[in-house]
């Protein structure tokens, strides 16, 4: 398995801290704000109780399956069943448990290119055959039926399909129509589903957020308290199940994991509290002001095309003339002496697309609005 470029350019994040200078982080996925204040404040009195904090069933407390159902009723109108949501270790165990759940080895298994790293690892460690579909501006960066067929055409029936709306690092999204669209095709198909959905609450522009459900109940949904909520270390996801899988991801998450963090999921409960709903949404509009600031920005920083940034907090511009111009090999090369030079640390391409991501970075406008403006000023005046 791969590791992450980036992973170098956050030890050199940390160096530099250690040695006490000035670092602009642009590069994580993290919200800087934490968890919401019930989610804190409940965990801090379950401490301070000495609450035993023990093992949990294996798919999570049954309050919080039944809050996370209630989450669907108000976001989408759908009715779930709380039986058929299972709590997991951040959405990463999501998709370990459902990918070995609905896959075997030699399946086929389309997803985008670019796209998260972690979702073509795991597949390829469990033996699956995966095909990575160029997805490039006349896509919106997004699967399509149309480049779903050409991949069953090239190489026969596909067991499966990965769509993450909003997704990383492009940020775009998939509109309703586009997704009833997939939705229909899978169907149509036999192949499942699995919709990444973890950056729900995180929009911008006109694309309004549609959940797979809300299309077909035989999908697999992925999502996660990390994000919208800001619990990226409480490591705490969740995914919503095909009734015939239930069973089988049970029994694999009592086996891998015998259950997620019992303290985040007691805490987890108070993430769908009006106050912390609130405290979301308000991160949340704090992350489309930054994005309105990066686009003002981005003429000055000289560099190419860059991805619909419609959600998430991520910016994937292309940087190729900007390497050739520097004389560096690679957006890795580039983001090394960048850090080195001025502090500020973006993450290269190459993480999420092994063809044509070497002349591309991400920028992550998570962080504070201080951090987003200085690093920025830094990157105009280095390019």
């Amino acid at each position: 398995m791969p590791p992450f470029a980036v992973m170098d350019i956050l030890d050199a994040v940390q160096r530099r801290r250690d040695a006490g200078l000035d670092v602009f982080s642009l590069c994580a996925g993290e919200p800087g704000g934490g968890a919401p204040t019930d989610v804190r404040e409940h965990a801090a009195a379950l401490l301070q109780a000495g609450e035993p904090l023990g093992y949990t069933p294996a798919l999570g407390l049954p309050v919080l399956r039944r809050a996370i159902a209630g989450h669907y009723r108000r976001w989408y109108d759908l009715e779930v069943d709380p039986g058929r949501v299972a709590i997991t270790t951040g959405s990463s165990g999501a998709f370990v448990l459902a990918f070995l759940a609905a896959f075997g080895p030699g399946d086929r298994v389309a997803l985008a290119r670019p796209g998260y790293p972690a979702y073509r690892n795991i597949l390829t460690a469990l033996g699956c055959e995966v095909v990575e579909l160029e997805c490039g501006a006349g896509e919106r960066y997004q699967p399509t039926p149309e480049l779903l067929d050409a991949a069953v055409g090239a190489g026969g029936p596909l067991a499966g399909v990965v769509l993450a709306s909003p997704a990383n690092p492009t940020g775009t999204m998939v509109d309703g129509p586009e997704l009833a669209a997939l939705c229909a095709w899978c169907a149509e198909h036999d192949t499942r589903l699995v919709s990444d959905e973890i950056y729900h609450g995180i929009v911008a522009g006109d694309r309004e957020q549609a959940c797979a459900w809300s299309h077909d109940d035989r999908t697999i949904v992925v999502s996660s308290f990390s994000k919208y909520w800001g619990m990226t270390g409480w490591r705490l996801g969740w995914a919503l199940l095909p009734e015939e899988l239930a069973g089988p991801v049970d029994a694999l998450a009592g086996n891998l994991a015998l259950c997620p963090p019992t303290l985040s999921q007691h805490a987890a409960v108070r993430a769908f509290s009006e106050r912390s709903y609130a405290e979301a949404d308000a991160a949340a509009a704090g992350y489309r002001a930054h994005r309105e600031l990066l686009l003002e920005r981005l003429p000055a920083l000289g560099w190419g095309a860059t991805a619909p940034a419609d959600g998430a907090f991520y910016l994937y511009a292309d940087v190729a003339d900007r390497i050739r111009e520097a004389g560096d090999r690679d957006a890795v090369a580039w983001c090394a002496r960048l850090l080195d030079q001025t502090g500020v640390a973006l993450t290269p391409g190459a993480d999420f697309d092994a063809v044509d991501g070497v002349g591309w970075v991400r920028l992550s406008y998570a962080t504070d609005t201080a951090t987003l403006r200085a690093g920025l000023e830094r990157l105009s005046a280095w390019s």
